[in-house]
């Protein structure tokens, strides 16, 4: 018997493990620098409204990944990299090279898969109840026609 958490509950979790596991190697690596070439001063509003967008952005990933699965999360990230790289293209004008192309190529592909065999399962399973309620429909004929003579007998 494991243990269940829904998503909050898991969030309560995660998310210190997260706050530990970022703050130390800031503290390290980025403070020392940000305090040497700029004028840091903290501002509580920034840094709070940024806190509560991390904290809806984690707690949307643990409810899509709670109805969903993981893989569809992944693959939403992969059509939200396209995205994020069409406006890059387009609007900021970045350059793509051949082997970017390439690389979009086979992830536009694997979603394209994993999208067609989601739906072959769909598809399957919605014949699959089909048939089967299709037999439970003709047993109970069956024992309605057989009460029926049963009645006309008697």
């Amino acid at each position: 018997m494991g243990i269940n958490l829904n998503p909050i509950h898991t969030l309560y979790y995660v998310a210190p493990c997260c706050f530990v596991f970022l703050f130390v190697p800031w503290m390290i690596v980025e403070l020392p620098v940000l305090k040497e070439t700029s004028s840091f001063h903290f501002d509580f509003f920034i840094f709070g409204t940024n806190s509560l967008c991390a904290f809806a952005l984690n707690l949307a990933v643990f409810l899509i990944v709670g109805k969903t699965s993981a893989l569809t999360m992944n693959v939403a990230g992969v059509v939200k990299d396209w995205i994020l790289i069409a406006f890059s293209w387009s609007v900021i004008k970045d350059a793509i090279t051949a082997i970017n192309l390439f690389g979009y190529a086979i992830a536009f592909l694997g979603v394209a898969y994993y999208n067609h065999s989601k739906l072959q399962a769909l598809k399957e399973k919605e014949a699959q109840k089909a048939q089967e309620d299709e037999e439970k429909g003709s047993l109970l004929m069956a024992e309605r026609d057989g009460f029926e003579k049963k009645d006309e007998e008697n």
